[in-house]
């Protein structure tokens, strides 16, 4: 087939599962007696439809082990909630951990899924008071439900936006206490951290997250660094991304092979002075 012929063939993610938590990673399986550094992050870390993602790029030249724990479109939730992933977090010599966006999580406004943490599944009392006139049932993913609701009544939309920034600052601050490790934050985007209330920041990742908020959780963690990815990265769009014929409006919104190899490239020397501690 002339699909084949272009070798653009779905990635094999190998797909594994690691001591107690419920998710599922990408593969190969790693062996977890030695030292490694633990990658916990959203779609960006696990890589999707990129055949080395960053964690393994980062490997080759550190010379220490990176475990992928990437998961597709996970929020902090799926991280905090999973005893297992922070058990295993807590084995690694180091943590990097790719800033979630601010939506997708529990909150006081609504709840989502504890794994999926991108399905909306129910509003609550708080939530439907602020927007009487709203049909919760017709939502299923947190981002669809951002952008209707900021048109609906962009200044109730603010209330709420700034309810999840909060509840995002102190559901980070839990994880990093939990972890117990040093933890370099990644900052992964197309943009700088800006004030984290723009229109494009409910399509954009780390969505809602604003420089403020990153300085206050940065003050807890090892190391920051901060990955903004090139114009000549992004206009490679899906050049040498791995995908099935249907999924490339899908890949063309995620970072491609250059844009994986300047965060590795970003963070190789943050991660050596941290091991050699």
């Amino acid at each position: 087939m002339a699909f084949e012929r272009m070798g653009r063939q779905p990635v094999d993610y190998m797909p594994v599962r690691y001591g107690t938590s419920k998710l599922l990673f990408r593969g190969p399986q790693r062996v977890l007696n030695k030292d490694y550094v633990a990658c916990l992050g959203g779609t960006e870390t696990y890589g999707k439809f990129i055949e080395r993602p960053y964690p393994d790029l980062l490997e080759r030249q550190l010379g220490v082990t990176c475990v992928n724990f990437g998961w597709a479109n996970a929020g902090v939730d799926a991280f905090l909630m999973d005893d297992g992933l922070v058990d295993l977090a807590r084995g690694a010599r180091a943590v990097i951990l790719q800033l979630p966006c601010a939506m997708n999580l529990s909150n006081p406004f609504y709840r989502v899924h504890p794994r999926r943490n991108d399905r909306f599944l129910q509003a609550t009392d708080r939530m439907r008071r602020l927007f009487p006139e709203v049909d919760f049932t017709e939502f299923h993913f947190t981002r669809h439900m951002m952008a209707q609701l900021n048109q609906i009544a962009p200044e109730r939309f603010s209330v709420l936006r700034e309810g999840l920034q909060e509840t995002w600052v102190e559901r980070m601050e839990q994880l990093l206490a939990r972890l117990e490790r040093p933890v370099v934050l990644l900052w992964f985007a197309g943009h700088k951290p800006g004030r984290g209330d723009g229109p494009a920041d409910i399509a954009n990742d780390p969505a809602f997250v604003s420089r403020s908020m990153l300085n206050a959780i940065g003050a807890r963690a090892a190391r920051v660094v901060e990955v903004v990815i090139s114009r000549a990265a992004r206009d490679q769009g899906t050049r040498g991304m791995r995908f099935a014929p249907m999924e490339e409006a899908v890949a063309a919104d995620l970072p491609g092979p250059l844009a994986h190899a300047e965060a590795s490239k970003a963070l190789l020397p943050t991660l050596t002075e941290v091991l050699s501690k």
